[in-house]
């Protein structure tokens, strides 16, 4: 990943927002140590992570899940026993 020192990232603003935008994360280093990390928004993993089918074989979905408390949502909603 990328360093950019904190005086060339604020004379090069809009330029590091559109990299950034892009797709492309850096990080700001003040005096050689790293300050802050710049990802794009929709960024929500970092790279290469693979976030599908993260909870896969951690635990099991009931066949009647869709049926679970059906009495008690049906009493709720006509207040009806």
């Amino acid at each position: 990943m990328r360093t950019i020192n904190i005086d060339e990232a604020s004379a090069d603003l809009p330029h590091l927002v559109e990299m950034a935008a892009q797709g492309e994360s850096f990080v700001i280093a003040k005096g050689g140590k790293p300050m802050v990390r710049v990802v794009p928004v929709h960024a929500t993993h970092r790279s290469g992570e693979k976030r599908i089918g993260i909870l896969q074989d951690r635990f099991e979905v009931p066949e009647d899940f869709d049926r679970l408390c059906s009495d008690e949502i049906e009493v709720l909603f006509t207040g009806r026993i």
